[in-house]
């Protein structure tokens, strides 16, 4: 049978990665020697990792396209089983969401194997596992306690649920000679290991030391590990310092040795074999798996834990010793009983071992064999792919190259010479607010340390240029002069629309307070709006405002104002044959039903409702012709009763057609919306009316609309994040839609 397997995987430095190891060497190396396999493995943050031959693929975590690509590739391998192991830190996404497009399109049994179940998650990772488990054909976890989370939370069958423990190399030394090589003589050595964190509770044991030194003066208590690297780009060494410094000033500096290494299995194993007592102090209960738990017992070690789910259950029937959550004095309780009657120590070393006979790796591996075998036999795979309307393999990759050409220290240029920035038009209100809008959308989706700096650039740019009244101005010429002193309503508007989603999902406070007093500022304004794209694009920013400030009654008395003021439009120009908000469909037409889907999310009006699916519903059947978008050209536009413009059309329309369609299918989960939301987007990459690309592969800009005499090849800001607005919409929407049944 041949195997492919989903997972971290050395040389990265994680369990998971070495769990995925010891499994892929198991189920190779079982009774049956005719499997084979390969790896597909998951590399974080785009480290570049040099893995050994049987890693066929590497998946980005944080890259979208690489599950897509990766699914095909193993669909079409041989392969007769996958078998995934989960964490939700190990994939991209929201929870990591991103792993679900791949597992709809897989075509061949699934095993996943759950490291981490959670017995209170969050509605997104709720919502993510059990995707995963009800597409999966059997989930293997480790423990009693996770079939029952399995079941009572998150809903699993417990016939789909297989029972298969944490496997323990078959790795054998002789406890004195470890002793002699590590040179620790007769001293009473205590030991942790694992990556280094504040949810280890190493703390906790060397708060304990002091009065078991007092007694053993020649214990030894060593801390084997890095620090977690999520938790080193955070914060460094931090918690490793503060360890230390703890360990000073209870006067046990002595007694603690830190090994700040990553050690493979052979090393590690020796320092298991020579110490007296393992410990795993971790400070709360939802631990559901450890794997250095399962090392410790595997080997015969003598194990004093806290009772988290793991430890309770496999310390169970005198296999090791548990103490009370972050409580130092009774741990040295339990472990100055242990010392002072080592008959204790010994009989719970030898229950232990007994039972670590029963899960080295090769009967784990014989385990899983026996599973993929059985769901094989039953399995019935769909062969078409679930999603494949929506293919994000026929896109380009995401790319900010032409917004960092556009981009300097004073904001975003406004317009280009082909794909040159054309220093002599300066800068706009207009461009530099959407660039705010897609710089923090583009945070969200791919926690980009770029869409940090640029959003800092165009931030500013908006604080320059506004108002002591909270109006702003508009244009700035390159040398830094001011060229109006009050620009129009639709530049003000798209302002706020940026301010109000940036207020909605701000990357941290300094953003969020910047925001907040440029918004606030602006809000007496809001009021004397007329122009009715003006009002939209006000209502959509104060929409993302209160998704993140429910209670702001005050902002919500304004924005029902707008919005009445928006329908006072449409029904003055509305009739049975002409459901619009004037008598012209004109520029930026998706944004009006955009705003009121957006406020009928807030309101819950059955007006405001209906209101925006009548006027969405016939734009739709105006623009979307032949299964591609036929956008309204703003060489005459479209009146009524008259011939609506085939040219020129303008990328804005295109993305606030996407953006429209996105909120539909948010707000009612159809799935003909995302089609819709798809179909708009293509407009970009050559499904319009002359079957042109305005995408450029070469510069990553997007052309300015065509005409009839083809495409405008200047590709200036307005255009290019019109073309990333919109493709980060169809990211998100897809994630969204892999959550849908």
């Amino acid at each position: 049978m041949k195997y492919t397997f989903l997972a971290s995987y050395p040389p990265r430095e994680c369990g998971i990665g070495t769990f995925t190891n010891n499994l892929f060497k198991s189920i190779l190396n079982s009774d049956n020697n005719e499997n084979e396999g390969f790896i597909v493995a998951l590399s974080d943050h785009d480290v570049i990792y040099k893995y050994p031959e049987e890693v066929k693929l590497v998946i980005r975590q944080d890259h979208q396209i690489d599950y897509l690509e990766a699914v095909e590739y193993i669909n079409l391998s041989g392969a007769d089983v996958c078998v995934l192991e989960h964490e939700f830190g190990i994939f991209g996404g929201r929870d990591g969401d991103y792993i679900l497009p791949l597992l709809h399109k897989l075509k061949i049994p699934l095993i996943v194997t759950l490291h981490t179940i959670l017995k209170t998650p969050s509605d997104s990772q709720k919502a993510t596992l059990c995707k995963i488990c009800q597409i999966a054909d059997k989930v293997v976890v480790m423990s009693h306690k996770a079939i029952e989370f399995l079941v009572d939370v998150y809903n699993v069958p417990k016939e789909k649920i297989a029972l298969i423990e944490h496997g323990v190399p078959d790795i054998h030394f002789k406890p004195e000679n470890c002793r002699k090589e590590f040179k620790l003589g007769e001293k009473k050595v205590l030991f942790t290991f694992g990556f280094l964190g504040r949810n280890k509770g190493v703390e906790t044991v060397i708060k304990a030391l002091p009065e078991i030194v007092e007694k053993h003066p020649d214990v030894i208590y060593i801390v084997l590990g890095k620090t977690h690297p999520n938790v080193l780009r955070e914060s460094g060494e931090e918690y490793r310092i503060s360890l230390m410094r703890m360990a000073k000033s209870l006067n046990v500096e002595k007694n603690v040795v830190f090994l700040n290494k990553f050690l493979d299995e052979q090393e590690l194993f020796k320092y298991l074999y020579a110490c007296d007592v393992y410990i795993t102090p971790y400070p709360h209960e939802a631990q559901i798996t450890s794997g250095t738990l399962s090392y410790a017992v595997g080997i015969g070690a003598g194990v004093v834990s806290t009772p988290y789910w793991h430890a309770a259950e496999l310390l169970a029937n005198g296999r090791g010793k548990l103490f009370n959550f972050n409580d130092p004095s009774d741990l040295s309780s339990t472990l100055l009983d242990l010392f002072d009657h080592p008959e204790k120590l010994q009989a719970i070393k030898q229950r232990a071992y007994d039972y670590g006979l029963g899960i080295t790796w090769p009967k784990t591996g014989d385990k899983y064999c026996k599973v993929a075998q059985e769901i094989v036999k039953v399995a019935a795979k769909e062969t078409e792919a679930v999603h494949k309307e929506m293919d994000l393999l026929v896109l380009p990759s995401f790319s900010l190259k032409h917004i960092n050409r556009m981009t300097d220290d004073t904001g975003i240029i406004q317009h280009a010479k082909f794909g040159i920035p054309n220093l002599k038009e300066g800068y706009c209100m207009d461009d530099n607010a959407r660039a705010l809008l897609m710089a923090t959308m583009n945070y969200r989706q791919f926690k980009d340390p770029r869409s940090l700096e640029l959003s800092t650039v165009y931030l500013s740019y908006i604080h320059y240029m506004q108002n002591p009244n909270g109006t702003f101005r508009n244009f700035l010429s390159f040398n830094r002069n001011f060229l109006d002193e009050l620009g129009s309503e639709d530049s003000f508007a798209r302002t706020i629309w940026a301010l109000g989603f940036l207020l909605g999902n701000s990357p941290n406070d300094s953003f969020y307070q910047s925001a907040k007093q440029i918004f606030f500022n602006a809000t007496p304004n809001f009021e004397k709006l007329q122009s009715i794209r003006s009002i939209a694009n006000t209502i959509i920013g104060i929409s993302y405002y209160l998704k993140r400030a429910p209670s702001d009654e005050n902002m919500i008395e304004k924005l029902r104002l707008l919005v009445n003021k928006l329908i006072k439009h449409y029904d003055e120009n509305s009739t049975p044959d002409w459901q619009w908000f004037e008598q012209i469909i004109a520029y930026d037409n998706g944004l009006l039903p955009l705003a009121l889907l957006h406020a009928t999310e807030i309101l819950k009006d059955d007006k405001v409702a209906s209101t925006a699916f009548e006027s969405m519903n016939f734009l739709s059947a105006v623009t979307l012709k032949d299964n591609c978008l036929s956008v309204v050209g703003n060489e005459n536009w479209y009146k009524k009763g008259g011939i609506r413009s085939i040219f020129s059309q303008q990328p804005v329309d295109a993305m606030a057609m996407v953006l429209m369609f996105h909120q539909a299918f948010h707000l009612t989960k159809d799935k003909e919306y995302i089609r819709k939301l798809y179909t708009c987007f293509l407009w970009f990459i050559g499904e319009n009316d002359l079957q042109l690309n305005l995408y450029d592969f070469e510069t990553h800009g997007c052309n300015d609309g065509f005409d009839k005499d083809g495409v405008n090849q200047n590709q200036g800001a307005e255009s290019t994040l019109a073309y990333l607005i919109s493709y980060l919409a169809v990211l998100q929407a897809y994630e969204e839609y892999n959550k849908v049944d």
